[in-house]
């Protein structure tokens, strides 16, 4: 019975000690789905780096980077609109922005600046950011990419 009572009151203690404090959310910002994980906030790239590094996929990211060459669109199934961007640290991704869910981004240019919030899919190029849009299901985080002062998603 003692036994029992101990580990009720630690159930309760690490509960209380567990708990988010009054007024915060004990839910993520993203409602994320089984297999993907939130790495990043405000453009950390050293969780991109880690992906890269370690082979990761389905990793939900954000960051910033130059436009160093836009692409024609994929035509195939769901459209998507393709570009390269350049990270601080040098590292390449290609970021495929569904536009059959989310707005084109007609004035993107090359040397323009990206933020993006996306999933990240590992390769030996550098990796591929998609989910840059909202999931008309809500069962996925909803990503976006910034570009001269407008969100996409």
């Amino acid at each position: 019975m003692n036994k029992l009572l101990l580990i009720a009151a630690l159930a309760v203690a690490a509960y209380y000690a567990l708990a988010p404090a009054p007024g915060t959310s004990d839910q993520p910002a993203a409602a994320a789905r089984p297999g993907v994980s939130s790495l990043v906030g405000a453009g950390d790239e050293a969780a991109i780096e880690n992906a890269f590094a370690n082979r990761l996929s389905n990793q939900q990211v954000e960051g910033q980077g130059t436009v160093v060459k836009t692409l024609a669109d994929d035509n195939d199934g769901s459209r998507h609109q393709r570009f390269i961007v350049r990270l601080a640290s040098g590292r390449t991704l290609l970021v495929s922005h569904n536009i059959d869910l989310a707005p084109r981004i007609d004035a993107l240019r090359e040397g323009d600046t990206v933020g993006f919030y996306g999933e990240y899919e590992w390769s030996a190029k550098g990796g591929v950011i998609h989910w840059t849009h909202h999931d008309p299901q809500g069962r996925h985080p909803a990503g976006w990419i910034k570009h001269d002062g407008r969100t996409y998603q």
